[in-house]
């Protein structure tokens, strides 16, 4: 059994040595790993002013964005990846309301110049390494192979 000095000298050494682990976690964290994992480099004015540009028209408020966000409308962490350029274009642009399996998306009325800084922010997102994140569906065949 510990006495009252040297549990509390076990407990102010197990907090100082926590605390200077996760200080050195940290630290290489944010110093070697993020900038390697978000590929700094690309970052660009277009990428930056797209990223203005979802934040300013709310998109978080109906869609996710690496795993954060509404989860009413797709995530659209990988989303050039999964539907390509062209269909975003054609989204983006759309003066109309456009309402997909009954889902609603606002017609932003987005001038070229601010799809193509959208399109640049989402590749950006998407080459990020996020360690298997969003998983890739696992498609179970319906058919029957013989």
């Amino acid at each position: 059994m510990l006495s009252k000095s040297q549990a509390r000298t076990f407990f102010l050494g197990g907090t100082i040595i926590t605390f200077v682990v996760f200080l050195g976690l940290s630290w290489t964290s944010l110093t070697k790993e993020v900038p390697k994992r978000t590929h700094e480099e690309n970052l660009s004015a277009e990428v930056i002013a797209g990223k203005h540009l979802w934040e300013s028209n709310n998109c978080m408020g109906c869609h996710t964005i690496l795993g954060e966000g509404a989860y009413y409308a797709p995530e659209l962490t990988k989303v050039v990846e999964r539907r390509g350029e062209g269909y975003m274009r054609a989204v983006l642009s759309s003066k109309e309301p456009w309402a997909p399996r009954g889902r609603k998306m606002v017609a932003h009325n987005f001038n070229e110049e601010e799809v193509g800084q959208l399109i640049e922010f989402f590749k950006w997102i998407g080459n990020v390494d996020l360690n298997g994140f969003p998983p890739k569906p696992d498609y179970k065949s319906t058919i029957n192979s013989k």
